[in-house]
């Protein structure tokens, strides 16, 4: 599979995996709380749908990289840069939070390294077809 065609399927997919979150966020709280925390929902700063706001953003930028890059290659690093602003999210929600369940523990413990692996690969990707 040639570099171009890995671009748009990573692209894809974390426009997909954004818009899951985002929807999970602010159509499922619920859910969110019982898989991450086995706890009932107890938000009431609304910080999950502050998080589904980002999740949005994320999924925005990356839609429209999805659909410019191969046009405007900078859009590959614009998407590299907002996973690596998250790099370290994921890591401090885990250690902050008072209740975390199994799922919770090994999804948000695989998130900042997820992270951190897209944006260094798209990184590369972007300097190979600059």
């Amino acid at each position: 599979m040639d570099l171009h065609t890995r671009i748009s399927r990573v692209l894809l997919a974390l426009v997909a995996f954004d818009v899951v979150l985002t929807a999970w966020a602010f159509f499922a709280p619920e859910l969110w709380f019982r898989l991450f925390h086995g706890a009932p929902y107890d938000d009431p700063q609304g910080f999950l749908r502050r998080c589904g706001a980002n999740w949005a953003a994320f999924a925005l930028f990356q839609a429209v990289a999805l659909v410019r890059w191969r046009k405007a290659h900078h859009w590959i690093a614009v998407v590299a840069g907002i996973r690596l602003s998250d790099i370290f999210t994921d890591w401090t929600y885990l250690a902050f939070a008072s209740d975390i369940t199994a799922f919770g523990a090994v999804a948000l413990g695989l998130a900042s390294p997820m992270n951190m692996v897209a944006g260094w690969w798209l990184l590369r990707a972007y300097r190979q077809i600059k």
